[in-house]
């Protein structure tokens, strides 16, 4: 009986200490999703990319990354918004009409769940 009582706890704390890695995991992955993410939400979206839509899209993602990673914490938030406003801009601009339209239906980032705009 004891060594059941034994075995039922160590099947719990590894139970325990496999979710708690887990979401330490997830966790980790929270920051501002990559280039090849966001075309993926945007594909989820619109539909399929062409491979040259997907190049200009990860060029202009990439530049905006880089030119983020030269903000200051305190820029980040103010500048940060304008940098993601002109890529979305830029981004627009690759897409068909078609996709266009769903694009502008997507939500926008943030942690509220998103808000619609309309770019036109």
């Amino acid at each position: 009986m004891n060594s059941r009582k034994l075995l039922v706890c160590a099947i719990a704390s590894f139970a325990v200490a496999s979710t708690t890695l887990v979401n330490a995991q997830e966790k980790k992955g929270r920051g501002m999703p990559t280039a090849e993410q966001r075309i993926e939400q945007i594909e989820q979206a619109v539909g399929s990319l062409t491979a040259d839509q997907k190049k200009k899209i990860a060029g202009i993602y990439a530049a905006m990354a880089e030119k983020m990673q030269g903000l200051s914490q305190e820029d980040r938030r103010e500048k940060g918004m304008e940098l993601m406003a002109s890529a979305r801009k830029e981004v627009r601009a690759v897409l068909t009409p078609e996709q266009q339209k769903k694009f502008d239906d997507m939500p926008q980032g943030g942690r509220g769940g998103g808000k619609k705009k309309s770019e036109n």
